[in-house]
């Protein structure tokens, strides 16, 4: 994986990676510093580097993620695997929770109605592979 400028680059394998259907696994620190590790549905944003997980405004994963944390979106299907992870945040306004859900849908299925929903960005800073996805 390469990065330039501020974005990540995926290779091709990589690419087709994050575009299949798996769940992953979101990890975001709880106010005490330990990992809070969930499975998530997510989507990759190549163009302008961002990962994204819709999920409640009031759910844990949202809380940690609004006290400013770092996240990291892992996926794995046998030996491919990869990690992207940066600083996170929270999106509440509806054009972008819209645009999610669309995101979402078209990776995994069309999500049930969710009026607290809210979208986890990250910005991603860092992208690790094994060595089948490089």
């Amino acid at each position: 994986m390469t990065s330039t400028g501020a974005l990540i680059e995926l290779s091709p394998a990589a690419l087709e990676f994050v575009t299949e259907r798996h769940l992953a696994t979101l990890t975001t620190l709880r106010a005490d510093g330990t990992p809070h590790v969930v499975a998530v549905g997510f989507t990759w944003d190549a163009e302008n580097g961002i990962a994204r997980v819709i999920t409640s405004g009031d759910s844990v994963k949202a809380r940690n993620v609004r006290r400013g944390a770092y996240a990291a979106v892992s996926q794995v299907d046998g030996a491919r695997w990869l990690t992207l992870e940066g600083p996170a945040e929270v999106l509440t306004e509806p054009g972008d929770v819209a645009d999610a859900v669309q995101r979402y849908g078209r990776r995994y299925r069309t999500p049930r109605e969710n009026p607290t929903r809210v979208v986890l960005a990250i910005r991603v800073r860092r992208a690790l592979t094994g060595a089948q996805l490089r």
